[in-house]
């Protein structure tokens, strides 16, 4: 399919690893022109030398930073313009455990890293989304964020907050033809979840293939396909809702779980 994205400039964050690289590697295949952002300079290096592109630029980025968001706006201005497509990836997974035992620390770090980190650059970002006539945001949601699990709170929260940020901004810039969705997965082949697997494979005295089995068996049953997604399944969505094939589309919640979530 035809996306039409050859003259679209794009941010993409969280794109060391995972969702974010293999968005940041469609858009590219697709022929946008990508700005590609995280935190650690050796691991953005390495994406770039993968990803091998003349229309890739890379910019070290803490998006917890207002003062790093600013300097972002500048490189991203400078290399590609005003953006027509920005996808916030960046997030972390935050603390497990029961509610009584995560102190304050955790919930403040979850949500700096999952929700404000997606606000700030979203309004650094929209006065050349705007501008340009043709936005679109996608903004990386998960399947928690309609189907919390107790031991997972903080990240369940920042989730939620996402959806009804995208939605807000939805109703909000829809007239100036920014379109804003989310994208929710469901336990994605990542570096978060291959931590989250290689602690419970730790815990259980197994390997990580028996930690993933188990985990799909007792805490995600609704998984039919039974077995990990993977990133480029996820980018795929994104880069659908970054396209002009979407463009009566705005203020929706895609889901990428394999029937993960249990209700309509």
């Amino acid at each position: 399919m035809e996306l039409g994205l050859g003259a679209r400039a794009a941010l993409v964050t969280g794109g060391d690893s995972g969702i974010g690289f293999a968005t940041a590697r469609t858009l590219l295949e697709e022929g946008a022109r990508v700005v590609l952002t995280d935190m650690v300079p050796d691991r953005l290096e390495q994406a770039a030398t993968i990803l091998d592109s003349d229309r890739l630029t890379t910019a070290v980025a803490d998006l917890t930073d207002p003062d790093a968001v600013t300097r972002l706006t500048g490189t991203v201005q400078d290399a590609v313009g005003d953006l027509d497509i920005l996808v916030c990836a960046a997030g972390i997974h935050g603390p497990d455990g029961d509610f009584h035992e995560i102190d304050d620390a955790g919930w403040h770090e979850t949500l700096e890293s999952n929700l404000m980190s997606a606000v700030r650059v979203t309004r650094a970002m929209l006065p050349g989304l705007r501008r340009g006539g043709y936005g679109r945001i996608v903004l990386l949601s998960s399947e928690d964020a309609v189907q919390p699990y107790e031991d997972e709170l903080p990240y369940v929260v920042s989730k939620a907050g996402l959806n009804a940020l995208a939605k807000g901004l939805s109703r909000a810039y829809g007239r100036d033809g920014v379109l804003v969705n989310t994208v929710s997965p469901a336990f994605i082949a990542t570096p978060m979840t291959d931590e989250m697997m290689r602690r419970r494979a730790q815990q259980n005295g197994t390997d990580i293939d028996e930690a993933i089995a188990t985990f799909l068996d007792e805490e995600r049953p609704g998984m039919v396909t039974e077995r990990r997604g993977e990133p480029d399944e996820v980018a795929a969505v994104i880069a659908f809702l970054c396209s002009e094939r979407a463009g009566f589309v705005t203020g929706s919640d895609y889901r990428v779980d394999a029937g993960s979530v249990r209700t309509v």
